[in-house]
């Protein structure tokens, strides 16, 4: 761990410095007047006491360098660029806002100006900025990210998955942590067994500087090293900066039963601002003092822009109701061209899994900023050959192996999204991914919402979903219903080989997160797969079977097994019409309508379990939209209501088969 030596930069940089914070520090104590006055609807968390931290590293970023942020971000969009105005009215709910209302103190984005975005989550900044740093890397671009988080956050594990990632692949990513000594009101003192941040850089192999963060020349310095190594290419370092706030927690919050008064007196003594000021005012690095009244006029033209810029705020409308539920997707795209017949002149058989490489690889071909993360997916082609061959052709950097750390690879491919990259994550099993459900839930299915459509999320996560092959509770799991369950997220569970090109190529093209999940024993069944590009839309239910007596809607493993109990049933007279939604989210309800008002009864058959599932949402839909058609009660067919077990005799007790199916048909037109 080094620790950043005092600095001698030239006296016109210095008043700049000075300029910057002092623009902060009035908005701040601006924005915490309106918050007593009740224009801040929500939460107002100021950067008092901080400022000379986001001065003095972002004073060495230009448009093409990207910042990632925590909840305390008000002072890193300023010192990135955002005008005042903007940030007021975010905070007031105005449309002007920067995130036009939709983000308030904690979600500010402005990636017009590479600020892209603030959490209200502890850590997912650290993981973005290092998705930032892959696309730099992989677009040869000369950027860097910075994320900024407090010392609360090195105790989470985005810090260590993060901190980790970046340095093996060698990301030019500035780590930047506050140390304003508390996590909200717990002392760092007491949470860290090892209290030296900077110190912690040297477990991942990564420089760690300590600094005075009150003083902003140092910062300024220390940053200056750090941005010249990461675009050198030498990889990221961790500074951390030694501060303080010395306003509440958020305002409005009691401040005084977690620390004293004497505490926040002593610290406001080393103000950065007037450390600064002071230092003009001497002998500045053998230069001429600067004069003390250039200093008070800079300070009234600051305050002066700073009042103007809160009456436009105060004035701005707010936005349209109606503007509630835009961009939760992307703008729509010209419609994919029809995929080609199922069944041509000469068919070719491939495996599902086989299917899906040749989606990639197409992907791969048509768009130089996909790549692809996982663990063993690289020369070695992935646990079930998702990769297989890429690695070779494609190289290292866009078909990367990755270490068993799956919230800080897909954290990392969230911010590699946000910057340009079109990330996919191959996950092996879904079960797997559940470590990383608050980046997915939090971060990459509100992104393009909070950002109000400005920035979008390109990014394809798939694995192995399903029971039938021994695994066990911990690599059976399908939860299609969970993640359809959440606005901005896309879901894809095909059956077919020719479906799970078509889909996958679909997700590869779009701009929206999609969870593409493959039934595991589904991976080795072959079918017909043109060799030709093709695309199916998200959304399009398949009518597998044409029939008159009853729906059945099935999807993955289950259509395989309710077309084997159709056949069945057919024997004795009745007509199934077999229906696979191929996607959770959107799920094509008219086609399942439409096919009920054909036949009257309606049988859902779904592998996972029932309350809360797949086939509840399907069953309150008909019975909304379909009731007089119904001939019958809805009924469904679920799995057991209970974790996978192991042995084949319990692990088969537990999931719908043939038989079962054809009796509840046969049950169903009973009724």
């Amino acid at each position: 761990m080094a620790t950043a030596a005092a600095p001698c930069i030239d006296r016109a940089t210095g008043v700049e410095l000075y300029r910057r914070m002092l623009l902060i520090r009035k908005t701040e104590l601006q924005l915490a007047k309106s918050h007593q006055r009740g224009l801040v609807h929500g939460a107002c968390h100021t950067y008092v006491g901080q400022e000379a931290v986001a001065v003095g590293v972002l004073a060495h970023f230009g448009p093409q360098d990207m910042v990632f942020s925590t909840h305390r971000g008000h002072g890193h969009a300023l010192a990135k660029g955002m005008p005042p105005e903007e940030l007021m009215a975010e905070l007031y709910g105005r449309v002007t806002g920067c995130s036009r209302g939709r983000g308030g103190s904690m979600h500010l984005f402005a990636p017009e100006i590479g600020m892209m975005g603030t959490s209200g989550i502890v850590g997912p900044c650290i993981l973005q900025a290092a998705g930032a740093g892959y696309t730099f890397k992989l677009k040869k671009q000369d950027a860097v990210a910075a994320a900024f988080f407090g010392d609360g956050a090195v105790n989470n594990g985005a810090f260590h998955e993060g901190l980790n990632l970046a340095s093996i692949y060698r990301l030019p990513v500035l780590f930047v942590c506050e140390n304003n000594q508390y996590a909200t009101e717990v002392p760092f003192s007491y949470a860290a067994g090892n209290p030296q941040v900077a110190s912690r850089g040297a477990a991942y192999g990564i420089p760690g500087v300590q600094v005075d963060g009150n003083d902003v020349l140092a910062v300024y310095v220390a940053a200056q090293e750090a941005v010249e190594r990461a675009r050198r290419g030498e990889g990221p370092t961790l500074i951390e900066c030694k501060t303080y706030r010395t306003r509440a927690h958020s305002e409005g919050m009691t401040d005084f039963t977690y620390r004293t008064r004497e505490e926040v007196e002593q610290w406001k003594a080393r103000c950065p601002i007037a450390r600064c000021r002071d230092a003009l005012l001497e002998s500045f690095c053998d230069e001429e003092p600067v004069d003390a009244a250039w200093l008070d006029e800079i300070e009234d033209e600051v305050a002066t822009e700073v009042t103007e810029a809160n009456a436009r705020a105060i004035e701005a409308p707010y936005p349209a109701a109606s503007d509630s539920t835009t961009h939760v997707f992307a703008a729509a795209r010209s419609p994919a061209p029809a995929p080609p017949p199922r069944i041509a002149r000469e068919p070719r058989e491939i495996s599902f899994v086989e299917a899906t490489v040749e989606a990639l690889r197409d992907a791969f071909e048509q768009h130089d900023s996909v790549f692809v993360m996982g663990e063993g997916i690289g020369q070695r082609g992935g646990n079930f050959k998702t990769t297989e061959g890429l690695y070779q052709r494609f190289g290292g950097e866009r078909v990367c192996d990755t270490p068993i750390s799956e919230r800080g690879f897909v954290g990392l491919a969230c911010g590699a999204a946000m910057s340009g990259s079109r990330p996919v994550i191959d996950f092996m099993f879904a079960d797997f991914i559940l470590d990383a459900a608050g980046e997915i839930i939090n971060q990459i299915a509100k992104v393009q919402y909070m950002s109000n459509g400005r920035i979008t999320m390109p990014v394809v996560l798939r694995g192995c979903i399903g029971v039938g092959h021994s695994a066990a509770t911990h690599h059976s799991g399908s939860y299609y219903s969970m993640y359809g369950h959440f606005p901005g997220l896309r879901v894809v569970v095909p059956s077919t080989p020719f479906d799970a090109k078509g889909l996958f190529a679909e997700a590869l093209a779009g701009d929206d997160p999609v969870l593409f999940l493959e039934h595991r024993e589904l991976l080795s069944v072959k079918g017909h797969v043109p060799p030709t590009s093709y695309r199916i839309p998200l959304g399009e239910a398949a009518i597998v079977r044409e029939g008159a007596d009853v729906t059945v809607v099935a999807l993955a493993q289950m259509v395989r097994k309710a077309s084997a109990a159709a056949e069945v049933v057919a024997s004795q007279g009745i007509s199934v019409e077999l229906i696979d939604p191929r996607t959770v989210a959107p799920l094509d309800v008219t086609t399942i309508l439409e096919s009920v008002a054909k036949t009257g009864r309606l049988l859902i058959v779904d592998e996972t379990f029932g309350p809360f599932g797949l086939g509840a949402e399907i069953a309150a839909q008909a019975a909304d939209q379909g009731f007089d058609d119904l001939d019958a009660p809805i009924k469904r067919l679920n799995g057991k209501h209970a974790p996978t077990p192991y042995s084949p005799v319990l692990e088969n007790n537990n999931v719908p088969h043939a038989d079962e199916i054809a009796e509840a048909i046969v049950g169903l037109m009973a009724e």
